[in-house]
């Protein structure tokens, strides 16, 4: 017996299916990733308009010193997390928010904790593979620069914020056999666009760790920015996430 649905009751097939397509959940999502046997919280954030039906870019946040922990929270509240509450039309991209452990930097284990984050959101969410973003502040510059260095084929940009390459005993570098680490580093990142902000009155990571990199990166003949902010100290994230500039040009890169 053939059954004949209402123009009404299709019209409510068709919302339920365009409704189900979009994700149940948008905002800061609470997630945990297990590696060997250890879970790690992290946050997801998911714009409210998301639909699985298109692909969307994902840019992976890694947090500076002062948010280490285990509470997988206080990483959403500086940087690109805040930038992305005040104001959200902007940054229409799926971003991740992994923690590094108290006392670990992103050269330990945080940089697979970041990683299986990723992997995990990207399995989770209808995405863009061609356009990964890496992104961080001070301890996460440098995170970028090493997980950018590990991963030469996986990132479509980086933006290194006030970061470093290696402060001696504080913070040692990830490249000590080479002769020079900025040129090995320039080296291998030299087909990835890059975009580095630093304030000169950085009284906590030297603004020089940051022109010797956008140097080593123009000899080489790298897509890189340089932007210095005269007069700032450490803190040149709020500027830096706040830059419409910067926000178009890395969501128009692609591997």
């Amino acid at each position: 017996m053939t059954k004949i649905i209402s123009f009404p009751a299709i019209m409510f097939l068709l919302n339920a299916t365009l409704c189900n397509a979009q994700s149940a959940e948008s905002g800061f999502l609470n997630r945990t990733v297990s590696l060997d046997g250890i879970e790690y919280r992290y946050q997801t954030y998911v714009p409210h308009n998301y639909n699985s039906t298109e692909k969307w870019p994902v840019m992976l946040f890694l947090h500076g010193a002062g948010e280490r922990g285990s509470d997988g929270l206080k990483q959403t509240q500086v940087g690109l997390g805040k930038a992305i509450r005040l104001n959200p039309e902007r940054w229409q991209s799926i971003a991740v928010f992994p923690q590094v452990p108290a006392g670990e930097s992103w050269q330990g284990i945080a940089g697979d904790i970041a990683l299986a984050a990723l992997d995990a959101t990207i399995a989770e969410f209808s995405v863009d593979e061609s356009r990964l973003y890496l992104t961080g502040i001070s301890l996460g510059g440098n995170g970028t620069w090493y997980l950018g260095y590990q991963n030469t084929e996986r990132f479509a940009a980086l933006v290194s914020i006030c970061g470093f390459i290696d402060l001696g005993s504080r913070f040692p570098g990830f490249l000590p056999e080479a002769e020079n680490s900025f040129t090995a580093l320039a080296k291998s990142l030299s087909k990835t666009p890059v975009w580095i902000v630093h304030g000169d009155a950085d009284v906590v990571v030297p603004v020089e760790q940051s022109r010797k990199i956008a140097l080593a990166l123009e000899a080489v003949g790298s897509d890189v920015h340089y932007t210095e902010l005269p007069g700032v100290n450490h803190n040149a994230w709020d500027t830096a996430y706040a830059n419409t500039d910067l926000i178009e040009w890395l969501f128009n890169q692609r591997r």
